[in-house]
């Protein structure tokens, strides 16, 4: 059944259509122009934009007839340095690997080698899914020399995937690059525009994990599953001689007519699901249709040795309904699976991040206060206990196995699956090596910008900085004292005075200087990896005046609040100026989000005092950006991240307070009274 348009998009699609028409393009099919028009909202002039664009490359590039049986071409794909993986990410989103190792400059030409890559794009978009969700592409530079890298043609197919292809480019990662990369990346990045250049990212393989589900991942790249590269490369040929037939039947020559020759298959997890035995002698045939192959999360489709026309819009879809029509940033929430163990959450992208995650408005200081005198404390504590009755958003299985349990601080504060910390695995045979209670939580406008933990137990200190380290880490908030109320909150995991030195397995932590503070205390710390003798300096900061299921001072009326709220404020820049000294610190050595690595923050369970700062400061830098913040949403975001985070009323209303005083001091309001806040209290905090 073909997927329906609404009449906007029916409209965009028949504008779009007469427009080519008129400039000569009459051999356009309705699906390649839906496609172009997906890929950019449906805007009929951006959507032309594309076309001109791709239509540009392909001939400058020699992009427009291809002899993928022939030799080079048939060379170049048979080397497998650029496939299609066989499984998605959790957006739903197609994965690209180009694998550097296995390309050799001196031996291909750029035509060869991108028609290799187009050649397989063009079938891997024949998917409807892959056009609704777009493409993750990931280069493998594990391995790699300087003599397998060609800066002309890697900028030629960023230039190609940034605005000369149809297809919704989510992210691009490379993985495992050498120091003499960081150079001609950084000019590299001046090629794409700022809006994708944040979805460029260099991570080492562990850090993989946490852009694309480890069991949508190869084995190379730490994953899950074998790359069967011959079977794809049947399949692509199986789906280009049937485009070249239906195209000749329907007398348009269009090499993004859309065949949908996948047949269906139940998907396990993101992983590609076959109903015969798919090793090499029984692999997919030209003309098997028993077999049945599935990139998994498409819609089923019927595999039909005879052409399919497509005059009346997409074929093959189970369901008839509207296109969603979102922007490069867009997620459909249709296409997604139910969150499992081992697999990463959609995350937000981070024009997303910009509305705490909720799509949100926000408020500006004022409607805040206005809103505050309004429904006063017991109104915030009622919105409180509603968003602290839902149940969690996802699964804790890794936190659940036996070898995992003890790793836990407190045994019902537990790490979600879908958003944990992957370590790097030191045990080949023990994959919960890669354990540890964390999760990764957006900020404002970047996506992992924090790390939400535990406070580390003894048997967890090497795990920890482990952690820090892969990571690149150069901020640490604690906020909890090591002792509080006669127990233990938190183990004394870095060293407390200046010149003290510890270990935990490879890694060594010197205390350079130490500096208390009324309210905190400032720790320069010299991570050093001993297996390397790489060394980093990492900020800690300790807020020491925050009492456990409480907020900094204890309790208290409005009219404290803002008193209460200085300290934190005053730290909270602290840490901001921290994150840009190590930042800038780092120079080329970091190359991912503009704002820097995660910060590691943690109190002892890593949700309510955790929870409450980076409420705090997500919504002081979006009021500093927008002149405006969402409380609420910001708290029901991380909250999907990081399960429990925010774990008493009482934190949840010192956000908003303090949210109101940090609107004061930089003049966003003149005074906040709040008058009367209190009245009625029915002393609901714990």
């Amino acid at each position: 059944m073909a997927v329906a348009l609404s009449p906007e998009q029916e409209l965009a699609t028949k504008t779009f259509l007469n427009e080519l028409s008129e400039t000569g393009a009459g051999c356009v099919s309705r699906a390649t122009a839906i496609k172009f028009l997906l890929a950019r909202k449906f805007d009929v002039g951006r959507a032309h934009a594309l076309w001109r664009q791709h239509e540009a490359t392909r001939r400058r590039e020699g992009l427009n007839k291809f002899e993928p049986f022939e030799v080079p071409l048939k060379s170049e794909l048979e080397t497998g340095k650029f496939t299609i993986l066989p499984t998605r990410d959790a957006t739903g989103a197609a994965i690209a690997v180009f694998t550097a190792n296995k390309h050799f400059p001196s031996q291909t030409t750029h035509q060869t080698t991108l028609q290799g890559v187009v050649y397989q794009l063009d079938v891997a978009l024949q998917s409807l899914e892959t056009q609704r969700a777009g493409l993750v592409f990931i280069y493998d530079m594990t391995d790699s020399k300087y003599t397998n890298f060609d800066y002309e043609l890697s900028q030629k197919i960023l230039t190609m995937l940034k605005g000369g292809y149809p297809a919704k480019l989510k992210k691009v990662l490379i993985v495992t690059a050498p120091l003499w990369f960081k150079a001609p990346f950084r000019i590299l990045r001046l090629f794409v525009r700022e809006k994708l250049r944040e979805r460029v990212h260099t991570v080492s393989a562990p850090q993989l994990g946490a852009h694309v589900p480890r069991s949508s991942l190869p084995k190379q790249l730490g994953g899950l599953h074998d790359t069967d590269h011959t079977t794809w490369l049947e399949y692509c040929k199986n789906s280009y001689i049937n485009n070249i037939q239906n195209s000749k039947l329907d007398g348009v020559i269009d090499e993004y007519v859309i065949s949908n020759h996948i047949p269906p298959v139940e998907p396990q997890n993101g992983i590609i699901e076959h109903q015969s035995d798919m090793t090499s002698d029984r692999a997919v045939r030209l003309g098997d249709t028993g077999t049945k192959m599935h990139i998994s999360g498409d819609p089923p489709y019927t595999c039909d040795p005879s052409p399919l026309r497509h005059s009346h819009g997409y074929n093959g879809d189970t369901k008839s309904r509207h296109i969603n029509s979102g922007d490069e940033d867009d997620i459909d929430i249709s296409t997604r699976g139910t969150w499992s163990s081992g697999e990463l959450s959609p995350g937000l992208s981070d024009e997303e991040c910009a509305a705490g995650g909720a799509g949100g408005a926000g408020e500006t200081p004022a409607a805040l206060l206005a809103r505050l005198r309004l429904v006063r404390r017991r109104g915030l504590v009622a919105e409180y206990d509603e968003i602290r009755s839902r149940p969690p958003v996802g699964t804790f299985h890794n936190a659940k196995l036996p070898s995992n349990l003890a790793k836990n601080r407190y045994t019902d504060v537990l790490c979600y699956d879908h958003s944990r910390v992957l370590l790097s695995q030191t045990d080949p045979d023990d994959p919960t090596t890669d354990y540890i209670n964390a999760n990764y939580v957006d900020g404002y406008k970047q996506k992992n910008a924090y790390i939400c933990t535990q406070g580390p137990l003894p048997k967890t200190f090497g795990d920890f900085w482990r952690m820090v380290w892969e990571q690149g880490t150069v901020v640490i908030v604690m906020t909890t004292r090591v002792m509080e109320r006669g127990r233990v909150k938190c183990g004394q995991y870095w060293p407390a005075a200046a010149g003290a030195r510890q270990q935990h397995g490879p890694y060594a932590v010197l205390a350079e200087d130490v500096i208390q503070h009324d309210d905190y205390t400032i720790s320069s710390l010299v991570l050093t990896e001993l297996r390397t003798e790489q060394v980093r300096r990492v900020w800690h900061g300790q807020y020491t005046r925050w009492p456990d299921y409480g907020v900094p001072g204890g309790g208290g009326g409005g009219g404290a609040a803002g008193a209460r709220a200085l300290p934190v404020l005053r730290f909270m820049q602290l840490v901001r100026r921290a994150q840009q000294r190590g930042l800038a610190e780092l120079g080329d050595a970091w190359a991912g989000h503009s704002k820097g690595p995660p910060i590691v923050v943690h109190c002892s369970a890593g949700i309510g005092r955790t929870g409450t700062f980076l409420t705090l400061d997500t919504c002081a830098a979006r009021l500093e950006a927008e002149g405006a913040a969402d409380v609420r949403g910001t708290v029901e975001r991380i909250r999907s991240q990081r399960a429990h985070s925010i774990q008493m009323p009482d934190q949840y209303v010192f956000c908003h307070l303090a949210l109101l005083e940090y609107a004061v001091i930089n003049g966003y309001l003149e005074s906040a009274d709040l008058t009367g806040f209190d009245d009625e209290n029915d002393e609901e905090s714990e």
